[in-house]
């Protein structure tokens, strides 16, 4: 049995247990470990929560987001071409061929669940900024991925990400699209490292506000897909919304969005709230007519 041993400073700083059953001098846990009461490196074998499957979820569906607005931008048509959903349909299948892998790279290898050491507090995201510095005189690292696997797993996802979109798209841009489709990968090669900038900047803040960032995003762009309408009669976007089928499936996605957003809410929100999904685009339609530059002489 181990004996007794002094407390660790700081938040994150452990010891490992060694071959000879001691332990190690204070330090950072190894990659897949976590300090537990007794300032003792324990293994990650905890499963993911409901929110962190989620949150798993909104960051596989902002790339998907990403990459159906590029190419949809870069089509310039105003209805949904054979060339232009089969680009849209390739970028599902790199999402979702990426998030599969992902987890089957993830511990443990070559199967689908995950083992992890859980999320605490805000804090368990940014242990850069909790090493502690005994006495005032030497700092003591203790930097490690304390929310294992969550932060390095979707810099994991969107290495797959970009590298399944290089080996599908260019063949299919060639195909379907030739002069603007390529353009979609260009701007994926620009968004992707600053995705990856955001996760490691505010990962943590993502993780707990990615729920209301959802109804934020559809909300906002649901407005956008409205407003650039040039017809903005109650009567003419009412039509468009139910007889186009690049509209009725642009309204879609938001509402699936906004439903995710509400579910995702961890504090008990009634399902009836799921009612509310199609009031963003309603209220617009009702009350364009009131908000037009003409009403404002």
């Amino acid at each position: 049995m181990l004996k007794a041993v002094d407390k660790c400073p700081g938040l994150y700083c452990g010891r490992t247990l060694l071959e000879n059953a001691s332990l190690s001098e204070c330090g950072a846990c190894a990659r897949g470990f976590r300090v537990n009461v007794n300032n003792v490196c324990t293994p990650c074998e905890s499963d993911l929560s409901e929110h962190d499957w989620l949150y798993l979820g909104f960051m596989a569906i902002l790339p998907l987001i990403i990459h159906w607005f590029c190419i949809d931008l870069n089509a310039q048509q105003r209805r949904f071409s054979r060339g232009e959903l089969i680009l849209h349909a390739s970028a599902c299948v790199e999402v979702l061929l990426s998030g599969f892998l992902t987890i089957l790279f993830t511990d443990p290898l070559w199967e689908l669940r995950i083992n992890s050491c859980g999320v605490r507090k805000l804090s368990d995201w940014y242990t850069l900024f909790h090493n502690p510095t005994p006495n005032y005189d030497t700092t003591l690292y203790c930097t490690q991925e304390a929310v294992y696997p969550l932060q390095t797993m979707i810099f994991v996802f969107y290495l797959f990400c970009v590298t399944f979109m290089m080996i599908i798209r260019p063949a299919l841009n060639v195909k379907f699209l030739p002069f603007r489709g390529k353009m979609a990968v260009y701007y994926a090669l620009y968004i992707f490292p600053i995705l990856s900038l955001l996760h490691a900047v505010a990962g943590g803040l993502i993780y707990y506000s990615f729920p209301y960032l959802s109804i934020v995003i559809s909300v906002v762009s649901n407005a956008l897909h409205f407003s650039i309408k040039l017809d903005q009669t109650m009567k003419s976007l009412l039509e468009t919304s139910v007889t186009q089928m690049r509209n009725v499936t642009i309204i879609l996605g938001h509402w699936l969005l906004l439903a995710f957003g509400i579910i995702s809410i961890p504090y008990g929100v009634s399902y009836f709230a799921l009612l509310l999904v199609p009031a963003p685009a309603l209220f617009y339609i009702f009350t364009a007519k009131y908000t037009h530059p003409d009403n404002f002489k």
